[in-house]
């Protein structure tokens, strides 16, 4: 027998004798994992390397002459097993499709965290006041919660529309003057134009980006007696965010903000209860334009043309989400942020 012969058998015996060995230690190890935790592929492959490994340092010790054509064996055998068992994994190889979650328009602002809609209305714990009673102070809490959402909530008053929904929650008498006066552009002496009590977009220069409208504010009452009449007086103070563009547009659009104040005094005549508006709407409108005077909101976007009476502005800008500022007598101020 050759010593070529006899150093293969050696390396047979010995790469058998191993693979026994590891073959009965790894099935030991393995008998307890669940099915799904095995990767049998790729262990099989790191065992067949490691065989190798150990019978090449062998034949390096006895005949070093043969390193080069076993590590040549290896390669080849290793990369066969990579292409047999340790291909790529589709789910970690192919692209993941994702689709950006779009950007809220109240991104950026305090509106964000405001809540959204009529949940923004919020009204106090009803209680007798002014010689009225609890049921009578929370109806007129409602009423005028109500009056709130139709003037600035209500679609088709914000798209331009006849104001119906506030109209029908006005007193008979009042409710005809505020038709009366609607969109009135000449107004005689002791009227005006009572579009300005509602929030209304102007036609064909805008409309809502998103059916989200962000709501923060807060109602208050207290008795009074005035002109012998007794009862409770309600005053709102809320801040209204929407979000504009042009019609037609698809763009994330501009931010208004509308101020709100008004004052609700409840009393009862003639058995019954009255729930009339002494101011309402007051306040002002950040992000329109301040040279168009028709009662309705036209936004002023960042290509439209200058405003002429922003140029009269004067003092130190006002910032429009703080709910408490003190009114200026200027027309036309400017804001800090919209």
């Amino acid at each position: 027998m050759t010593d070529n012969d006899d150093i293969n058998r050696r390396f047979e015996a010995l790469t058998s004798q191993i693979e026994r060995k590891e073959r009965r230690r790894m099935e030991k190890a393995w008998s307890h994992l669940p099915r799904y935790r095995r990767r049998r592929g790729r262990r099989i492959t790191l065992l067949a390397a490691f065989v190798l490994v150990v019978a090449a340092g062998l034949v390096t010790v006895y005949r070093p002459g043969w390193v080069a054509p076993v590590g040549e064996a290896l390669s080849a055998r290793f990369l066969q097993a990579r292409e047999d068992h340790g291909g790529p994994v589709p789910e970690e190889t192919e692209p993941v499709p994702v689709t950006p979650e779009p950007v809220s328009p109240f991104e950026g602002s305090p509106a964000k965290d405001y809540a959204e809609g009529v949940k923004g209305l919020t009204s106090p714990k009803a209680r007798a006041t002014g010689g009225l009673s609890r049921k009578d102070v929370a109806t007129a809490l409602k009423s005028t919660r109500d009056m709130l959402a139709a003037t600035h909530l209500d679609r088709k008053t914000l798209a331009g529309g006849r104001p119906t929904a506030l109209a029908r929650l006005l007193p008979a008498e009042q409710r005809e003057w505020f038709l009366k006066d609607l969109d009135n552009r000449k107004p005689k002496k002791g009227h005006f134009n009572t579009r300005y009590w509602v929030t209304s977009l102007a036609p064909k220069a805008a409309e809502l980006a998103t059916d989200v409208i962000k709501v923060n504010g807060r109602t208050k009452y207290a008795s009074f007696h005035e002109d012998g009449r007794t009862g409770a007086k309600i005053t709102v103070n809320y801040l209204f965010v929407y979000a504009v563009r042009r019609p037609g547009e698809t763009r994330q659009g501009e931010r208004i903000i509308v101020h709100s104040v008004g004052e609700v005094i409840a009393y009862r005549e003639n058995g019954r209860l009255v729930v009339w508006p002494v101011k309402w709407n007051g306040g002002a409108v950040t992000g329109a334009r301040c040279d168009v005077d028709d009662g309705f909101v036209h936004p002023y976007y960042e290509d439209s043309v200058p405003d002429k009476e922003l140029s009269k502005a004067t003092g130190a800008p006002v910032d429009p989400y703080e709910l408490d500022r003190e009114p200026r007598e200027e027309e036309c101020t400017l804001a800090s942020r919209t």
